[in-house]
């Protein structure tokens, strides 16, 4: 079992999974050997030890959403859902992130601590964590872009097309729902799709749902090979997703 450097090691063991948060989504540990990992919680499905992982899948009606008139210094973001899908269920971007993507405000991230539900087409706030205030005035001119944490619902890398970024690896079958521990880089192993080269970069995005294959330029390069792959195979592979 891998073996967390500092203070890391009194919480939540690699090989475990558990119903409560033992520590922050996204806290990162690292071994003595230098192998990086991420608490994560995984999504409606349990994890399979072996696949990749990704973030959960965008909602694009929670983009480019209309601020209302905030104070520079407040840590509540005013702000108006979007019609149709545009509702938020409670908490759903909690421990996410709020990118004001027009101006004025123009490129300031928040990280967010919790919301309400708030319906479709509907006046609402978003808190954010204290030493997140409001840095530029926001009106009604500005716009919000709404991002979850990356660790918080992830799932397995689907086929063919990505509906969101590669996380890392799973290395224990997290029960849906709960937390635990995922690879994100050094020597670890994955799921192969086809026969990559030892050496040869790997990428999440391919015909097998969970597994990495050979890369290409437009893909995300997640990991590299350290022998030379075997289809359908978990084998040996340097991860770079936290590198």
């Amino acid at each position: 079992m891998p073996n967390f450097t500092g203070s890391i090691i009194s919480g939540q063991p690699a090989f475990e999974d558990e119903a409560t948060a033992k520590h922050k989504i996204g806290q990162q540990a690292v071994t003595g050997d230098g192998r990086k990992y991420r608490y994560v919680l995984a999504g409606a499905t349990a994890l399979v030890v072996g696949n990749a992982l990704q973030t959960t899948v965008e909602d694009v009606d929670h983009d480019n959403l209309t601020c209302r008139v905030t104070a520079a210094g407040a840590t509540a973001l005013l702000m108006t859902t979007g019609a149709s899908g545009g509702a938020l269920d409670a908490n759903e971007y909690a421990e996410g992130y709020a990118i004001i993507d027009t101006t004025p405000g123009l490129g300031y991230v928040y990280k967010i601590s919790d919301h309400l539900a708030i319906a479709a087409s509907t006046n609402g706030a978003i808190n954010l964590y204290p030493e997140d205030a409001i840095q530029v005035a926001l009106t009604a001119s500005s716009r919000v872009t709404l991002v979850a944490n990356p660790y918080k619902n992830v799932i397995q890398h689907p086929v063919t097309t990505a509906s969101g970024v590669c996380v890392g690896g799973a290395i224990y079958p997290i029960t849906a729902a709960q937390y635990g521990w995922i690879q994100t880089g050094g020597p670890g192993a994955a799921l192969i799709a086809g026969t990559p080269a030892v050496g040869q970069p790997v990428t999440s995005v391919g015909a097998t749902a969970g597994a990495l294959t050979v890369h290409s330029a437009e893909l995300n390069h997640v990991a590299d090979m350290l022998v030379t792959g075997r289809s359908a195979a978990v084998c040996p592979v340097f991860w770079r997703c936290d590198n």
